[in-house]
């Protein structure tokens, strides 16, 4: 997943007024660092606001500066001048929104909700500036007698539409509406996501009794008595909803009741009728979004977003999605029936709960392929798993990856590398981030602290919420966990390759339903055999893992595929449906889901991935492009047919891949990269292959 901040365009009539001096706020000048790295040991609470409104302030003098010039205007004094209009709030942005989401507190929680509708009306005032607006569209009207590079004419392009989408041609009235509904989505999805935050750390599952802890793994027993611990109350086990400790409570405890608790309590979040609600917060999100499209000359939402992606349009969109069913839910309901069966044999008389799935799936899965998660987690430490995915890019891309020490970081958890070309030269710096914490939300993503740009290199990194070390035994990860560290790995290679003149076109700054090809692709290697044996050693003895090991993961490759991309549709197509509704006039959220699931035919055993109170995706950047995981995976599972084609290390395949994909950014039309890259468009067949469909 990728969270970017926003590149914020607009002007303010905010003056900045503050004691802080410029010496003492970290962010008023480019860090004083080797490597120009963020001084997260001087930066402090107090700092942000200050650097929020001086950032504001320089961007608005900046801006007067291109409205003023006496110049014509050019590619050069107005397009390139905007880009580039806003190095403080460039700094401070790419690092607050990140700390909000790895290591928050209450404090930076409350400033983000009272930043927010401040840094709405900047965006706004930008965006609606009839003068700035002015000197854009004289540029891009004159464009085709411009003699402009393909990167050039796209951030002209990517500039101009941005204005036009922002509410430029609407007339005052309706300027005066949007500036509204900005302003109220702010601070409403912020509102959404720290509901959901405390919903998280507010459940916790407190076992005393040893007899209730029956099918529990010791590593994981373990863990859950360091938790408790560490929450006050020794002598217990403590289970909570991150997913490193409530997916292997639901894959192995034998009490049913609690599976159903945790369960429940999961996919409950944000509707519990409490403080943390988020049920009429999604509503108003909705509906404000739907007000935004139709002002701006769209039907909903969807297609309002969609109309500067690959899909174009909600249309081709669900054509997507509707046929990726048709395939996945027999496939699904098949599963269901082969683990009832296995729930029968135990003659309880018990049926198939959604609470049951993962449970009998460990248990399907050990019969069927006599391979558990316990076979293979030995293999997966995290500092092998990370040093595969390093090995991975050396051997296609030449890049290496050399861990440094005392950089400054924000939580001791954090480390560092310096990222360098097969020619010596620095391509970045990049940061990981694996374990969970409170302060810290769920999932994973990849961020920049810096973009790219011309020769400034970026810095870039990776948060996660991976298993914690017990003890004496380090962190050992399920296979779903090595995938996600390649995938998001994945990611941070497009941030790091990138070889573009311009922030606005540099990096992972393309359409959302391009983003995860990078990221997806590189997940294939993961489990390739050959990559496997570079790895994959046991943490206690260093042995290999073994090729029967090897060939059951690759025998079970599409085992659950049914349940895994049908919960991942369930998810995409209420995403869709949120966002085409043409009317949410008294809408009752809830209703709407089930409605929308019931349509389709959703079978009870398994619910959406996310749900209408806790899709936090389609809050932060992927609303009507949930998606995009899936056109991405059309895409990734493509591409990596050449992989195979020529060899998963062929240099010159490799070469293509990274030439045309990772270094281009958003230099070109995504699509034109890709057959640039492959030679063609990309072919449905082997994503369905892959995932058993066919």
């Amino acid at each position: 997943m990728i969270k970017k901040t926003l590149t914020i365009l607009a002007v303010s009539c905010m003056m900045y007024s503050c004691a802080t001096k410029t010496e003492s706020n970290p962010f008023f000048t480019e860090f004083q660092t080797q490597y120009g790295v963020p001084s997260f040991d001087k930066i402090k609470l107090e700092h942000y606001e200050p650097a929020f409104l001086k950032g504001i302030e320089e961007q608005n003098q900046n801006i007067e500066a291109i409205i003023e010039s006496p110049e014509i205007p050019t590619f050069e004094n107005t397009i390139v001048a905007l880009d580039n209009s806003a190095p403080i709030l460039d700094r401070v942005s790419a690092i607050f929104f990140n700390m909000t989401d790895a290591e928050t507190t209450d404090s930076l929680t409350a400033l983000s909700i009272k930043l927010a509708p401040v840094l709405s009306e900047h965006d706004d005032n930008i965006s609606l500036n009839e003068k700035l607006f002015k000197r854009v569209n004289d540029v891009y009207q004159k464009k085709d007698s411009l003699n402009l590079t393909s990167e050039q004419e796209r951030l002209l392009d990517k500039t101009y539409k941005r204005f036009v989408r922002s509410g430029a041609n609407l007339n005052a009235e309706d300027q005066t509406r949007l500036r509204e509904i900005n302003k109220e989505l702010s601070t409403l999805g912020i509102t959404f996501s720290n509901n959901i935050l405390n919903e998280n750390n507010a459940f916790k599952l407190f076992v005393d009794k040893e007899e209730d802890l029956a099918g529990l793994p010791e590593w994981f027993r373990q863990s859950a008595a360091e938790e408790a611990k560490a929450a006050g109350q020794p002598g217990k086990w403590l289970f909570t909803l991150h997913n490193a400790s409530r997916l292997p409570f639901l894959q192995y405890s034998e009490n049913r009741p609690l599976r159903e608790q945790i369960y429940k309590a999961y996919i409950n979040r944000g509707n519990n009728n409490d403080e943390n609600d988020n049920k009429e917060n999604i509503r108003k999100i909705v509906s404000l979004r739907l007000e935004k499209a139709k002002l701006l000359g769209f039907d909903c939402y969807a297609n309002f977003v969609l109309d500067e992606t690959m899909a174009k349009n909600a249309s081709n969109v669900m054509s997507l999605l509707n046929n990726l069913w048709s395939y996945a839910l027999p496939k699904a309901k098949a599963e269901a029936t082969e683990l009832q069966k296995l729930m029968d044999k135990e003659g309880k008389g018990e049926k198939l709960e959604a609470w049951d799935w993962w449970y009998y799936t460990e248990k399907l899965r050990k019969e069927k392929y006599n391979l558990s998660e316990e076979d293979t987690k030995p293999y997966f430490k995290l500092e092998n798993v990370r040093n595969g995915a390093f090995t991975v890019a050396n051997k296609l891309y030449g890049i290496t990856l050399t861990k440094l020490e005392g950089v400054p970081t924000y939580h001791p958890d954090v480390e560092v590398f310096e990222v360098k070309d097969a020619d010596g030269s620095q391509l970045g710096i990049f940061y990981v981030d694996y374990f969970p914490r409170s302060g810290k939300s769920g999932g994973a993503w990849m961020s920049n602290y810096r973009e790219q740009q011309g020769d400034t290199r970026p810095l870039v990194c990776n948060v996660c919420s991976f298993t914690k070390p017990v003890g004496d035994t380090p962190s050992l990860l399920t296979m779903d966990e090595v995938e996600t560290l390649f995938h998001e790995f994945g990611h941070a290679l497009h941030g790091l390759l990138t070889k573009c003149e311009y922030k606005g076109t540099s990096g992972t700054n393309v359409v959302c339903d391009f983003v995860e090809l990078p990221s997806q692709i590189n997940e294939h290697w993961a489990t390739e055999p050959e990559v496997l044996k570079m790895y994959a050693k046991h943490y206690q003895t260093g042995e290999v893992i073994p090729d029967e090991i090897i060939k059951k993961i690759l025998q079970q490759k599409t085992f659950n595929q049914g349940f895994m991309t049908t919960e991942l549709l369930a998810a995409a197509i209420l995403d869709m449906n949120l966002h085409t509704v043409t009317d949410v006039k008294n809408i009752d959220m809830l209703a709407f889901e089930k409605e929308a699931m019931d349509k389709l035919g959703l079978i009870p055993e398994i619910a959406p991935r996310y749900r209408v109170t806790y899709f936090n995706h389609i809050i932060g950047g992927y609303a009507a492009g949930y998606y995009s995981y899936l056109w991405a995976n059309v895409l990734d599972n493509d591409a990596f047919e050449a992989f195979k084609e020529h060899g998963i290390f062929d240099k010159n395949t490799a070469d293509l891949f990274r030439h045309n994909v990772l270094e281009k950014g958003d230099s070109e039309d995504p699509m034109v990269l890709y057959r640039n890259f492959r030679g063609a468009e990309p072919s449905l067949e082997p994503l369905l292959k892959n995932r058993g469909m066919k």
